[in-house]
């Protein structure tokens, strides 16, 4: 079997931020592996130690010092790693869902996994639909915001709890190939141990670009545009105040009456 795990290096802002151009200055960021596909790469590495001859496999569209996010993916378990890029993609202004799928795609076409796990949404653009647009793609069965996952390898179904709205969960049979978006919570991402983060120096990572994977330049071409950056108003401000309850009461009294919640 084998298990191809989407992961994404996602920029984090500072609290104090610069804006350059149509993007925030790279000063003001820092980059870490999102959140929820640490949650997608030790479900599958979990899969991995429960069953025999699975092979883990990341996939990211990232420049070289994405490889830094790649290397602790495989510091955590996975057995090798691609990462796609080119000089097409860096001129990019900005790589839309479209554009994602289809090299996710083309690289799953390649690679033949049995599952695609895909955290359910990235922590810096929140679309939350990248892992169903590849699995539309390859027309594989998905299941979105799965929290919980019992795989029967022999009958070829993955049952899944899917959180849907309300608070309510819905329990569904997929058969694979399968793609299954991953929510926070199904299970406790290890930390990376010294041992495996010299093992992952070691393991393969294949850089390619989008001629490898089977795909032009054109796939970048969007029609969604940046036309603007700039720090939101803030539309609402908190008022302290500073000291014990018996200090503080008259206070938030005018307070309250000068608002016109209370009178008197």
């Amino acid at each position: 079997m084998k298990i191809l795990v989407t992961v994404k290096e996602v920029a984090e802002v500072e609290d104090e931020f610069e804006i350059s151009g149509l993007d925030i200055a790279d000063s003001s960021l820092e980059y870490d592996l999102n959140e929820w596909d640490d949650y997608a790469v030790e479900e599958a590495v979990q899969i991995s130690e429960e069953h025999d001859d699975v092979e883990v496999v990341t996939v990211t569209i990232g420049p070289e010092r994405a490889e830094e996010t790649v290397r602790m993916a495989l510091a955590k378990g996975a057995d090798r790693a691609i990462r796609v890029w080119d000089d097409s993609i860096e001129d990019a202004q900005f790589l839309d869902v479209d554009t994602k799928a289809e090299i996710i795609a083309a690289v799953a076409e390649e690679e033949d996994p049995d599952f695609i796990l895909s955290g359910v949404q990235a922590g810096d653009d929140a679309n939350g639909a990248t892992g169903v647009a590849v699995a539309e793609r390859l027309d594989f069965e998905w299941g979105a915001v799965v929290n919980a996952l019992d795989l029967d390898v022999d009958e070829g179904v993955a049952s899944v709890h899917r959180e849907l709205e309300g608070g309510v969960e819905e329990l569904t049979d997929i058969e694979i190939p399968a793609v299954l978006t991953i929510q926070t919570g199904i299970n406790e991402p290890r930390y990376a141990s010294l041992r495996g983060i010299r093992q992952a120096q070691r393991k393969p990572l294949d850089v390619q670009t989008l001629d490898d994977v089977g795909l032009d330049a054109s796939v970048v071409d969007s029609e969604i545009e940046r036309t603007d950056m700039y720090e939101p108003e803030s539309e609402g401000d908190a008022t302290l105040w500073e000291g014990s309850a018996e200090d503080t009461a008259n206070e938030l009294a005018d307070f309250l009456r000068d608002k016109g919640v209370v009178e008197g």
